[in-house]
């Protein structure tokens, strides 16, 4: 089975200060020693550095691009990254048209449209509801994934 591990996980992971932090590791382990295949693409990754570079001070961890390129790559060793297919803007736009996405909405939309294009069902995420609207995929929290494969 292939997830793909949304920004706020690992996000969670990075921050020591987080009370998700182990949570957020735990379940990611156990989806990798369950022999999942866990996936990132492109816009978890340039989110990911959004957030970690941003100043602590407005909600983010404050890292140094040089931190942030360091643990990037360590995500990109670990999990295989999606490619984005050459026609993901018309994807992108049939998904946002079907379930009328507005506003902040359109950056999961992208997400959920290149898991479809990759046949990934599954998104390991703090925010299940984000995702909840769009057919063939499936959020899971880091709780249920720890409840479910115990």
């Amino acid at each position: 089975m292939s997830y793909l591990i949304d920004t706020n996980i690992l996000v969670r992971q990075t921050d020591a200060s987080s009370p998700d932090r182990a949570l957020c590791s735990r379940a990611v382990d156990r989806l990798i020693d369950g022999g999942c295949d866990l996936c990132i693409c492109a816009q978890v990754v340039i989110e990911f550095w959004s957030v970690s570079t941003r100043p602590q001070g407005v909600n983010g961890l404050g890292l140094t691009p040089r931190v942030a390129s360091l643990q990037v790559a360590d995500f990109k060793r670990t999990f295989l990254c999606l490619l984005e297919p050459p026609d993901m803007a018309d994807r992108w736009k049939n998904v946002a048209d079907r379930h009328a996405v507005i506003g902040k909405q359109a950056h999961d939309a992208r997400l959920a449209t290149i898991m479809l294009a990759h046949g990934v069902a599954h998104i390991l995420t703090l925010n299940p509801g984000d995702f909840t609207r769009y057919s063939g995929i499936t959020p899971i929290t880091p709780q249920e994934v720890l409840e479910s494969l115990s």
